[in-house]
């Protein structure tokens, strides 16, 4: 067993009967459920709208490097730069050539979860930089010094009472204070750090290719004042991003909306294509754009997980999922957690150290069933065990049963010919251990056959 393994193993255990945190979990997620619902009311038909986007996204994983190239072209066009990093390493090096470049300092940064892939933070510390999150959520747990809980609620795990306690450690605030006055207090104390920052850092909802325009999605305002006030603006974006043209966006901006929030439209959506123009007196002065890799292009290669590119990221399978809801996302261990997270990793950390999430899936179907774009989530899991078999990334203990398993399903005989005693005595003696040790096995009593014919049904 790998120690990514086993640790999630020990952190499920634990989170499950920390009994605080699953009520802050299920109280935070139970908020996010009602106002989904109101969302959603704003649709005639949602599911047209969620075909629509599904056909659009999957068209772009289907012809991405064309999609790439036309917003290449485009945003360059617009005095944009643009940088291709391959992976993590060559992202941050790039980073830090352009902060050496520029005498950078201070860095604002807004809510990315691609810079959370690249540990971006630690990396621009290790060289003398200051980079601050922006976000409220990103800052309170950056203030915790942990990583996000969730893709779009970073504290979502944080009770008002837990934030208070924070602040009050951190900054000597009143223990009772309300999130209102905690909010207020970070507002003035960020705002010094805006005007104070020499590079401003984000990421990036949606790249529109046919205008070469990156597209945020917020509701602080703190992802606009992040690209605009310093004098560079570094946006760091998944490849897999891409959308067609500007016209979707009345489309993919709600989805995103409804689904992360609730909300028909979030606060504040920005298009920016570039640096400021001549005739222009806001902006930066220089703007670049790092488009990542990172494992992208080995799910691409993936018949029939590749369409999990289509990824919005608007949480909402994480919302609705029994496991996730009941281990939270630090358990995962890794920067994507949920459903989509345990469909992805594998592929952009390795079956190594992440095939174990995809087994870590009640396969109800309630993520396939939520996601705005349709995309099948359950059954990639299901992919993903399979190609987890096949490299030799599971047990082989449990191979071993699971080979055993087939053989007598497909063979009646085997079923019918030992007794129920026989039968439970088996189950005890294999599965004992892997079923876990607060369930009980289920008990042998007799075979449907033999009920069957017992009870006639039909006659």
């Amino acid at each position: 067993m790998n120690n990514f393994k086993q640790q999630f193993l020990q952190d499920s255990e634990k989170k499950s009967f920390d009994l605080d945190h699953r009520k802050i979990l299920n109280f935070n997620i139970s908020r996010y459920n009602k106002a989904v619902v109101k969302g959603k009311s704003q649709y005639v038909d949602l599911q047209l709208a969620k075909d629509r986007a599904a056909r659009i996204k999957r068209n772009v994983v289907n012809n991405l490097e064309e999609y790439l190239m036309e917003f290449e072209s485009n945003f360059i066009k617009n005095g944009g730069q643009i940088i291709w990093a391959e992976d993590g390493k060559a992202a941050v090096k790039e980073i830090l050539e352009i902060s050496k470049k520029h005498n950078v300092k201070k860095v604002v940064k807004s809510k990315s979860m691609v810079t959370e892939e690249i540990e971006l933070n630690k990396h621009l510390q290790a060289f003398g930089i200051e980079s601050l999150e922006t976000d409220l959520g990103e800052y309170i747990v950056q203030l915790a010094d942990e990583p996000p809980y969730h893709i779009v609620t970073p504290a979502m795990h944080k009770s008002k009472e837990d934030i208070a306690e924070l602040y009050h450690e951190k900054f000597d605030t009143p223990i009772e204070y309300t999130p209102e006055q905690l909010t207020e207090f970070t507002r003035h104390k960020l705002r010094e750090k805006f005007v104070q920052a020499d590079m401003g850092i984000t990421g990036g909802n949606f790249l529109i290719a046919d205008i070469g325009g990156l597209a945020l999605t917020e509701n602080e305002g703190n992802a606009v004042l992040s690209m605009s006030m310093p004098k560079i603006h570094v946006a760091i974006v998944g490849l897999e991003k891409i959308i067609p043209s500007f016209r979707d966006m009345d489309l993919f901006w709600s989805l995103l909306s409804t689904h992360g929030t609730g909300q028909k439209a979030t606060v504040y959506n920005s298009i920016i294509t570039g640096p400021r123009g001549d005739n222009e007196v806001d902006g930066p002065e220089q703007m670049y754009l790092i488009l990542l890799d990172n494992g992208r292009t080995n799910l691409l290669a993936q018949e029939h997980q590749k369409e999990a590119l289509s990824c919005i990221r608007c949480g909402a399978c994480l919302n609705v999922c029994p496991v996730y809801k009941n281990i939270g996302g630090h358990t995962y261990n890794s920067v994507y957690s949920g459903p989509i997270g345990s469909v992805i990793m594998p592929h952009l950390q390795g079956f190594e150290n992440y095939s174990h999430l995809s087994f870590a899936s009640t396969l109800c179907g309630r993520c396939t069933e939520e996601c705005p774009v349709n995309i099948p989530i359950h059954e990639m899991l299901l992919y993903n065990r399979r190609d987890a078999v096949k490299q030799g990334h599971t047990d082989k203990h449990f191979n071993t049963i699971m080979k055993a398993y087939k053989i007598a399903m497909k063979k009646r005989w085997i079923m019918e010919t030992f007794p129920p005693g026989l039968k439970n005595f088996g189950m005890k003696l294999v599965f004992k251990k892997t079923w876990g040790p607060r369930r009980q096995l289920p008990e042998f009593k007799e075979s449907f056959n033999t009920r069957w014919k017992k009870e006639r049904f039909f006659e």
